[in-house]
């Protein structure tokens, strides 16, 4: 196992630490929040040392195409879920905001799946408006964890990118599908 792919291993195994934190806040208990955000900002400064130590040691690899796209669905996926239904928190995601990205995520590995059924192949390329709406996100799950009062300065800029990659990568997800057909279609 390389180092970038450690690092994701990291990022997956932090998830439950963060989900416990956030699970037995409240206000008499405050600084789990800030060991939630602590738990938060190692595992996304990860994503970014994951993918900077794959490209720079050319070690990227097929565990590595796996393992950083869901330790990064997981981490945000949980911390959405968490910042909406704690009720101690003064500030949290409204429940839509949560749907949103969730649904994303969603419909992108039920994609994923069907593409790996019916092709036998996957190649998962990210692009750049999956990076502004990773980043968006973690910043607005920052932002929520400070208590910002003004927390949704950030989740609306998550929420565009989050729907603009998530359109993009089904188009994507739909080309490939019919490329498949019409190779079919052709014989």
């Amino acid at each position: 196992m390389n180092i970038a792919n450690k690092i994701s291993t990291f990022r997956i195994l932090s998830v439950p630490f963060f989900i416990a934190s956030m699970a037995y806040y409240s206000q008499e208990r405050n600084f789990l929040r800030f060991w939630a955000l602590s738990i938060f900002i190692l595992a996304a400064v990860s994503d970014a040392a994951d993918g900077y130590m794959a490209r720079k040691s050319k070690q990227q690899s097929k565990a590595g195409l796996v393992l950083d796209p869901l330790g990064d669905k997981l981490l945000l996926m949980s911390a959405f879920i968490c910042l909406t239904i704690n009720n101690a928190l003064t500030f949290k995601f409204p429940l839509w905001v949560t749907l949103v990205v969730i649904s994303r995520d969603v419909l992108i590995i039920l994609g994923t799946i069907v593409i790996y059924i019916v092709k036998q192949n996957i190649n998962i390329v990210s692009i750049k408006w999956g990076k502004f709406s990773t980043a968006f996100q973690m910043l607005a799950v920052i932002a929520v964890l400070l208590q910002l009062k003004y927390a949704f300065i950030f989740w609306w800029p998550a929420v565009i990118f989050t729907v603009l990659s998530g359109v993009i990568y089904i188009n994507r997800g739909f080309k490939v599908l019919y490329a498949l057909d019409n190779s079919r279609n052709n014989y």
